[in-house]
Formats: structure tokens, C-alpha cells, sequence
């Protein structure tokens, strides 16, 4: 797996935020059965970058505690088997399965952590679990999708026991 993780702005999660997104990434890739390495970006960002991120991709002027961008287009979410017809999702030079890119903005994670009553560990990773689903090809926009998400999510950072 490669994990590529910029940072930016002057707030701080004071945590080994490269080791916990590796984790809960290959709990991710297990729980899914996903047969092939992997690249992923990660942006640990401010609120207001990731404001203006969400106003030109999603066209919501409003920050958000995590961007996803899948590089993939499954015809079933969690389903891998279609990408051995193609090569355009691989990376030429390493092998790897181009997943996308993860946005986090690192005052949401503080934030949530104190509203929702745990670590901030605990929200940093749960936001990773949210979106390596959303690459993954996961949505929750209907009820049953968010069902699924909900349980995906709880079950995949169980594995690496983080919990609330």
C-alpha cells in the first residue's frame, strides 16, 4: 500500500495520523476483500480549504468534516472483479490499485471528537472507515445505504479495536 498524507494549516490532531490511516485503510481493504495493493491520498486540512473544496466539487458553500474522490466507477460497491478488464485504474509504474484521494478537515475532527463524546483517535479513524467506503463505491444517500455504511464502519474499526 502506498499512503501519500500532506498536511496543512496550523492545527494539530497530536496523533500518529500516518500509523492510524494505515490501520483502519488495511482494515478496510480486508473487510472488503480487496485483492490488490493499493494507492490513496490523504489531505489533512482547515476548515476553510475544505469549504472551498466542497463549493466547487459539490457546490455546498459550508465546510464538512470529510471529502472522498473515488478514482473508481464500480458497477457494484465493494465488487473489485470488473477491474482485471482494465488497466487504466492502476498506477503504470507501481502496480497498485489507484483508490482516490481523502480530505479531512482537522477542526471537525476535534470538534466531533468533543460533541460526540470520544477520542479524537476514534473520529480521525472513523472519518478514514467513512470515506475508504465512499472509494470503495459506497454511498449513503438512500436509507439503506446509510444502514449498510453505518454497520461497514462500526465492524471495520471493531477489527483494529477502536472504539467509542
Amino acid at each position: 500500500m502506498s499512503l501519500y498524507i500532506e498536511e496543512e494549516g496550523d492545527v494539530t490532531l497530536n496523533l500518529d495520523t500516518k500509523a492510524i490511516a494505515e490501520t483502519v485503510i488495511e482494515s478496510a481493504l480486508e473487510y472488503e476483500g480487496c485483492p490488490y495493493e493499493v494507492e490513496i491520498n490523504l489531505l489533512l486540512t482547515t476548515d476553510e480549504a475544505i469549504r472551498e473544496m466542497n463549493q466547487i466539487h459539490r457546490r455546498i458553500d459550508a465546510s464538512t468534516d470529510v471529502l472522498s474522490f473515488p478514482m473508481i466507477e464500480y458497477v457494484n460497491p465493494g465488487e473489485f472483479e470488473f477491474l482485471e478488464e482494465t488497466e487504466d485504474n492502476f498506477n503504470p509504474e507501481s502496480g497498485e490499485l489507484m483508490l482516490g484521494d481523502i480530505v479531512i478537515s482537522k477542526e471537525h475532527v476535534l470538534a466531533q471528537a468533543e460533541t460526540y463524546g470520544h477520542s479524537v483517535e476514534r473520529e480521525y479513524a472513523f472519518l478514514i472507515a467513512h470515506s475508504m467506503l465512499h472509494l470503495f463505491g459506497y454511498d449513503h444517500m438512500e436509507e439503506d445505504e446509510r444502514i449498510l455504511m453505518e454497520m461497514k464502519q462500526k465492524e471495520i474499526l471493531e477489527k483494529i479495536n477502536i472504539l467509542r
